[in-house]
């Protein structure tokens, strides 16, 4: 960030009195802008025993599998997002039950909310962004071709809850594989 938006001033990373972690600031108004994490939601679209998952035909995960999930545009509720981006990458309208997971991802700066949905119509078809759709039962998950730690979390939590009968809610810090941290 380099101007000021309200006044077109130079913005200056500092620390603003009282505030733990540095802030754009403006120089002239001394607005002080805020960077939260992109919030984005999907969801577990499920019907009888298989859960709907979306081949990505962008990147990043090209070729791999992943919830119908995306960016929540402004305006929208994330449970609206949610809905929209199963009709958007699966032609699937969804009836959204509850929140189940939140994932924090602060390397990419991102938030994501999981959903549980019902998938009532299991006609369907990928949407632009999409190379493939597939109705999944625990045993046929493409475990090895997964795009993101999220949708992997996600799935394992949700088989276990099913298994165990008692749906609870998940949360996790995703943090990002450093091969050189494991011993040798």
């Amino acid at each position: 960030m380099k101007y000021c938006c309200e006044c077109g001033a130079a913005v200056a990373l500092s620390k603003p009195r009282g505030k733990a972690l540095g802030r754009y600031v403006c120089t002239n108004c001394r607005r002080i802008y805020y960077h939260s994490p992109r919030l984005v939601a999907g969801c577990i679209a499920t019907s009888d025993d298989r859960v709907l998952l979306c081949q990505r035909g962008v990147e990043p995960g090209y070729g791999l599998w992943n919830l119908p999930s995306g960016f929540v545009e402004m305006s929208e509720g994330a449970l609206g997002g949610a809905a929209r981006e199963a009709l958007e990458e699966a032609n699937a309208a969804v009836d959204v039950e509850r929140l189940y997971a939140l994932f924090h991802i602060p390397h990419i700066n991102q938030t994501l909310l999981v959903f549980l949905a019902r998938l009532p119509d299991v006609h369907v078809i990928p949407g632009p962004e999409t190379l493939a759709v597939k109705l999944f039962e625990e045993a046929e998950v493409p475990w090895e071709e997964i795009a993101f730690a999220t949708t992997r979390t996600a799935l394992q939590r949700y088989f276990e809850d099913r298994r165990s009968g008692t749906y609870g809610f998940h949360f996790a810090e995703i943090v990002p594989f450093d091969p050189w941290s494991e011993s040798m």
